[in-house]
């Protein structure tokens, strides 16, 4: 079974995703630690990342950087939403994240484009969504907790301009495949975001 979990970032995706997996005993992929990895590596070097070609030559990472807590720091983040936008660079990782897909016994792997472009032929497909508003505060708790000094409205206004990036970009935009079920969490806690995505599962797999 494959379960692709999209949505943009902060929606929930992530923490829905690494539940399901769980559950299910299924192997979990965060796709957008592989861009965080690639615009780390731009950034530790002299590489240009708005240049393709440059960015593209950070694709040759070590599978230990996806280890790195770096990777999860609001500057890697920014760079890795322009990083994303890069065709070549899309197209080098996109063989790495269908391996992971097609493991035997299927995965569950979120990211902004898993359902449309990676596995179009999952068994299952969920939308995670939220309003930029609680988003931005999740994002921003999550930052206050790990000790680092940020600021609300400069961590809105970077949700909103990655929102704009990656539903803008001409390769792979954000958005839900055609069959994908939706979910909103933007009124909905951890445990209930996990519950209706594990209810959508459910539902799926009985009509199959």
């Amino acid at each position: 079974m494959i379960i692709a979990v999209d949505g943009p970032a902060a929606s929930g995706k992530g923490t829905i995703a690494r539940a399901i997996a769980l559950r299910y005993e299924l192997p979990h992929l965060d796709t957008g630690l592989l861009y965080r990895a690639v615009a780390h590596s731009v950034m530790a070097g002299t590489s240009d990342p708005h240049s393709e070609s440059d960015a593209l030559l950070g694709c040759n990472f070590d599978d230990d950087l996806l280890d790195d807590p770096m990777l999860r720091t609001e500057a890697v983040g920014r760079m890795a939403s322009v990083i994303s936008a890069h065709a070549a660079v899309r197209l080098a990782l996109r063989q790495r994240q269908r391996d992971f897909a097609n493991r035997p016994g299927g995965a569950v792997l979120d990211g902004r484009d898993i359902g449309t472009v990676i596995a179009p032929d999952a068994t299952v497909k969920l939308f995670i969504t939220a309003s930029a508003g609680v988003r931005a505060h999740r994002r921003y708790r999550e930052l206050i907790t790990a000790g680092m000094d940020v600021d609300f409205d400069e961590i809105l206004l970077a949700i909103r301009d990655r929102d704009v990036r990656d539903m803008g970009r001409a390769a792979s935009p954000l958005k839900p495949a055609v069959d994908a079920l939706l979910i909103d969490t933007t009124d909905l806690d951890r445990e209930s975001s996990i519950g209706a995505a594990v209810c959508a599962i459910e539902k799926l797999a009985v009509r199959r």
